[in-house]
């Protein structure tokens, strides 16, 4: 848990130690703090403020990841900037939320989070396609396991994947792209929430993205 505000920081170890599900294996102030702990410790997700002393949050997330290779990264902050969210997804961040986020939906991310989801608080999904709108070619460096943006291929060879998408695949894309979850939709189209997953993998191979915000930014752009 990486936030400098102590009071919060040790309300959330306290709030996270009580979920038997997780362990908390350290807690920092700051960035360097951070990656001690984590080249020490090996964290399975590193829960990130992005207003720290020093170094931004986003900033920090390649050298967490090489500190971490196998970590997952969880941005939890108060900055609702589209270019703060840009960019923790660009550098490989696997979610953003806001710290108005409710305890019990907060654990629920993090499970999903490791279990390979990529979860944004749905107030930031506007800006988030906005942003992409308006930077459909942004570059996204290789190193980044998770992006926002499309991947460096060009679009038109996407726009040649979306013409192999089924009638319910596309309609899947469009509630990913609206921000629905899986059991969302699966209640949504009346169907099993195992078959939407299915759908979501196919969609997502077929149209060589790696997430489900990729997903949502490459719909937007199309439209």
């Amino acid at each position: 848990v990486v936030d400098d505000h102590t009071l919060f920081r040790r309300g959330l170890v306290a709030l996270l130690s009580q979920d038997g599900r997780f362990e908390v294996a350290g807690e920092a102030g700051d960035i360097g703090e951070a990656l001690r702990s984590v080249e020490q410790r090996k964290p399975d997700l590193i829960l990130l403020d992005n207003h720290l002393p020093g170094v931004r949050g986003v900033d920090a997330i390649p050298a967490l990841k090489d500190a971490a290779p196998g970590a997952r990264i969880l941005m939890l902050t108060v900055s609702e900037d589209e270019n703060d969210l840009a960019v923790a997804l660009q550098a490989g961040a696997d979610g953003y939320l806001l710290k108005t986020v409710e305890s019990d939906q907060l654990c629920e991310t993090i499970v999903k989070v490791m279990d390979g989801e990529s979860v944004i608080s749905p107030e930031m999904m506007t800006k988030l396609v906005s942003v992409f709108r308006a930077r459909p070619v942004a570059v996204v460096p290789q190193a980044a396991p998770v992006s926002a943006t499309a991947p460096p291929e060009p679009l038109r060879e996407m726009a040649a994947g979306a013409g192999l998408l089924s009638p319910r695949e596309r309609e899947i894309l469009l509630l990913i792209a609206r921000g629905d979850s899986n059991k969302l939709i699966a209640r949504a189209l009346d169907i099993a929430e195992t078959t939407v997953k299915i759908h979501v993998q196919h969609i997502l191979r077929k149209l060589n993205l790696s997430s489900r915000v990729q997903a949502a930014v490459y719909l937007a752009g199309r439209q």
